[in-house]
Parts: structure tokens; C-alpha cells; sequence
């Protein structure tokens, strides 16, 4: 039996500015990843996410980003590994302390929106971010682009990874996410997205949006928790698994 992860970016609700619909979304995926502060949430979202993800047998995620609230952790900017290994320890170390207070622990890291980008097939930092995990514990899982460099790299580390890929998002032709600003970045359609998700994890590839088949090996898959449709998606995902055979559950 195949088998699957469905995971979502949650607890980017920040101060009076809510995002998202995390109460509603917790109970149908198997994985969370929670921002930390540098993109979204703050304190009081991560405990409060945290706490919801524990006590729905959702293993607990850090969503690290670089420093940019106003740009949503979607902005390039330049840094040394140093300084990615520094923003993953200490944003995820926050989610990790907050997990074992709710009587749980830190599952997994995955980094958000331009720092996922900007090191999935750059060594150096891809590097510094596998250390940061290993520096984290080592039951620890680094969700990486499935067949990126970074999958390759934080094995070497001794690094348990996760290779992800995405239900919502069109891809390029490299196998890396098309800007979401390019017209099939995002995926809106529902049946689209079932079909993509079907596609990645029985044949093992996606259809980039030039039409190319590209090879991929997914271990979790990602639902955007800000997407408008994103329970919708997650129920149609479920549904769609459960008729296939597929069985669902954390890595």
C-alpha cells in the first residue's frame, strides 16, 4: 500500500491579522508547519498552533523564514550559510520548546516561501540548513524538494529527509516551483490539484507547465493553508487517497 503525508503551512495568523483556517484544516492533514515569527505568527499563534496540531495527532512542524514580515518570507535577500544555519536553529528551536510544553515534540523542519527557494540546489546552504536540523536532534526530518540537491546534501549530514512536492503549485521544467506570479503557478481548481497530487505519487512524475514529465518521489505532500480553497482541497485530497488505497501518515 502507498502510503503519503499531507502537509500545510499553518499558524500565520499574526497579532489581529489572521490568516488562514488552521482549526479547520488541522484535523485533515497528518503534518503542520508552523510559522515562526519572521515571516508570520508570533508567540501566542505558535503555542495556540501547536496546541491544536498535539492534540490532533498532527506532528509538529517549524516553518522558518527569513526576516521579512512585510513581504510575507517571499523576498530574496542574500546570506551566508552561517546566517541560515542561525535563522533555522533559533526560529525552529522557538517551535521545538513550545512542542515539548504542550506535551509533544519537534518533528520536522521545513523552510518557507524564498529561503526554501534560494536553497533547494545551492550546497552551501542547503548545508547549513541540514546542520541546523542535525544541531535540532536527531529524530528531527528535513522536508526538502523531492530529487533537489538539498535531498542529497542533508544526507550526507546523516540528515533524515522527506522529499515534498505540491498539490497546488505548477513546477518548471527543472523540477523547482514556478513563481507564483506566473499564470499556473498556483493551482485553483480543485480536480486539477487531485489529479497532480494522483499523478506525483502513483507514476512518480508532474507535468511541468510546458508539458514536460518530470520525475518526482514524494514522501509528504503540501496543501497551502492560505490558499482560499485549502479544506476544500484537503477533503478532496482525503477523499481521492481513501478510494485509491493510499494510506496516510506522517513520515
Amino acid at each position: 500500500m502507498k502510503r503519503i503525508d499531507l502537509n500545510c503551512d499553518m499558524g500565520e495568523s499574526y497579532g489581529a491579522w489572521k490568516m488562514g483556517a488552521d482549526a479547520d484544516i488541522m484535523p485533515l492533514v497528518t503534518s503542520a508547519n508552523i510559522a515562526c515569527g519572521f515571516h508570520a505568527g508570533d508567540p501566542a499563534t505558535i503555542r495556540k498552533t501547536v496546541q491544536l496540531a498535539v492534540e490532533h495527532g498532527v506532528a509538529v512542524g517549524a516553518h522558518p523564514s527569513l526576516p521579512d514580515l512585510q513581504g510575507f518570507g517571499r523576498r530574496v535577500m542574500k546570506i551566508t550559510p552561517q546566517d541560515m544555519y542561525d535563522l533555522v536553529l533559533y526560529q525552529a528551536g522557538a517551535v521545538q520548546a513550545f512542542a515539548r510544553a504542550a506535551g509533544g515534540k519537534l518533528h520536522h523542519v521545513k523552510c518557507h516561501g524564498a529561503l526554501y527557494n534560494m536553497s533547494t540546489d545551492d550546497e552551501a546552504l542547503s548545508d547549513a540548513m541540514a546542520c541546523a536540523v542535525r544541531d535540532l536532534g536527531g529524530e528531527v526530518i528535513l522536508y526538502a524538494l523531492s530529487n533537489s540537491r538539498m535531498m542529497q546534501v542533508a544526507s550526507t549530514r546523516g540528515v533524515r529527509v522527506a522529499g515534498e512536492a505540491f498539490a497546488d503549485r505548477g513546477y518548471s521544467d527543472d523540477g523547482t516551483l514556478a513563481p507564483r506570479g506566473k499564470p499556473g503557478g498556483m493551482i485553483e481548481q480543485e480536480d486539477k490539484a487531485v489529479a497532480q497530487a494522483l499523478a506525483m505519487i502513483e507514476q512518480g512524475y508532474v507535468t511541468s507547465l510546458s508539458g514536460k514529465r518530470v520525475p518526482v518521489s514524494p514522501d509528504t505532500l503540501c496543501l497551502h493553508g492560505d490558499q482560499p480553497g485549502a479544506v476544500a482541497f484537503a477533503k478532496a485530497l482525503r477523499k481521492a487517497f481513501a478510494d485509491r488505497g493510499i494510506a496516510l501518515g506522517a513520515p
